[in-house]
């Protein structure tokens, strides 16, 4: 099993390191099928590490169904998904689990990436 580091933007960090955050939405699903958990990188301002996520699923489907499925814990509104996944006809949803809130921020230098991510990085 591996872990991925995710650069999330911070509104949407937060709340999956609050708990009401249950899918991280994304264009593209991971290459590797062993991935356990998400490495929480939140970006720009903040630009630390500040926790991880155990990963129980994926879903991939069209905008609109994985939307109907969805949207009840995804942490975005409608219009801001739409636009998101806009001219797509497939997206991802990762179904978060149980969240581990690391008691220092740690940063990229701490994984040994020295470069700021722009999709996800695997961690082996």
């Amino acid at each position: 099993m591996c872990k991925v580091l995710m650069p999330i933007k911070p509104e949407y960090a937060m709340q999956i390191l609050e708990g009401s955050k249950t899918f991280e939405y994304r264009k593209n699903r991971f290459k590797r099928t062993n991935v356990d958990a998400i490495v929480i990188y939140v970006t720009s301002p903040v630009m630390k590490v500040l926790g991880e996520v155990e990963l129980i699923d994926t879903l991939e489907g069209s905008p609109i169904n994985i939307w109907k499925e969805t949207s009840q814990s995804g942490g975005i509104n409608k219009k801001s998904y739409d636009k998101y996944f806009e001219g797509r006809n497939k997206a991802v949803a990762y179904v978060l689990g149980k969240v581990k809130k690391y008691n220092n921020a740690r940063s990229l230098d701490d994984f040994n990436i020295n470069y700021y991510p722009q999709s996800y990085v695997y961690l082996d």
